[in-house]
């Protein structure tokens, strides 16, 4: 792995094959990764929503949280901070938007579900911004919090399901899911999968970021929108996957829970590290940014708490008017 960052960071046509390359074994890692998720969902009468809001995204918000720690051992606050909150616009502006579109039809959500994690996340969204729009800090202790508030939110959750609120017995008919797969060979087929998503987002990273350079595409730029978009690949795919395969709620709840994972404990965690400050620029930028499309999608999705094929075009749309106002905002003056 090393002499591969060491090949392409030093040679853009290298970047570019190594790019090509992770695109299509993430494709086929993400298909098993889904595969592996319905089908220990299955086995254990979960509800996919419920699923993807635990178990798939705290897997696929990996990279995430590993690149953030790192930046915030490394005191590059704009890194740490960045990655997380532009992850969320990244997951609900693309991988939300890819959802609605690549799926068949018209995506039937768990309204409960969808409220209490809409909900949360509305609340840890305020408050990450109400923590940093004063002082332009992150801090430790307020980084405790939002790691509080996301321990307190799952023991919400898993008593809310084990009351059986959560539970649709009719949620299973008709799903292609591999019952009769030992646990142990499931787990395995989840474990390889990941790590083959975790393994071709760091490549695709790091090679997405030679040809940036290649391309004079601003450092500014990259720290915001590329390095939140790499990181946020195993989202991307997994909900493409998952809305082709026909398990669109599991994509839904991917996204939900990683937003909140982003905001509560990769963000939260990095500040546990090290203070993050930024400049005032970029948090009155990135935050109500974020406020504004987490808020756009959770306005559709309740909306008969459906999502159909128009929310993701809305939800794109504004995704890419963030990306062109990010570049217009912090390019380079000289």
């Amino acid at each position: 792995m090393h002499y591969i960052h060491t090949l392409i960071a030093g040679n853009v046509w290298a970047a570019w094959l190594v790019l090509a390359i992770s695109f299509a074994v993430l494709a086929k890692c993400a298909d098993i990764f889904v595969e592996s998720a319905v089908s220990l969902a299955y086995r254990f009468k979960l509800p996919k929503l419920i699923v993807g809001i635990v178990l798939v995204s705290f897997a696929t918000t990996a990279p995430e949280l590993a690149v953030s720690v790192m930046s915030a051992i490394r005191g590059n606050a704009q890194i740490a901070l960045g990655n997380a909150v532009g992850s969320v616009l990244c997951d609900t502006g693309l991988g939300l938007a890819l959802c609605a579109l690549c799926a068949a039809g018209a995506v039937t959500l768990t309204p409960r579900v969808v409220k209490q994690a809409g909900t949360f996340l509305i609340v840890v969204a305020l408050m990450a911004f109400g923590f940093t729009a004063f002082d332009y800090t992150l801090s430790r202790g307020e980084g405790a919090l939002l790691v509080l508030a996301f321990g307190v939110y799952m023991v919400i959750l898993f008593r809310s399901h084990r009351r059986g609120r959560e539970v649709d017995e009719d949620e299973w008919e008709n799903i292609e899911a591999h019952p009769d797969f030992s646990l142990p060979r499931l787990l395995i087929l989840f474990v390889v999968a990941l790590g083959g998503i975790l393994l071709t987002s760091d490549l695709i990273v790091g090679s997405a970021t030679t040809i940036a350079h290649a391309l004079h595409i601003p450092e500014g730029i990259i720290a915001l929108t590329l390095v939140a978009l790499g990181t946020s690949v195993p989202e991307v795919a997994t909900c493409i996957a998952a809305a082709r395969k026909g398990h669109a709620a599991l994509a839904v709840g991917n996204i939900l829970g990683a937003d909140i994972m982003n905001i509560c404990w990769v963000a939260g965690a990095s500040s546990m590290i090290n203070d993050l400050t930024l400049t005032r620029g970029q948090i009155l930028f990135m935050f109500p940014v974020m406020l504004l499309l987490v808020g756009t999608a959770q306005v559709l999705l309740r909306r008969r708490w459906r999502l159909v094929r128009w929310h993701g075009y809305v939800l794109l749309g504004l995704y890419l008017l963030y990306l062109l106002a990010s570049f217009l905002i912090f390019r380079p003056t000289a």
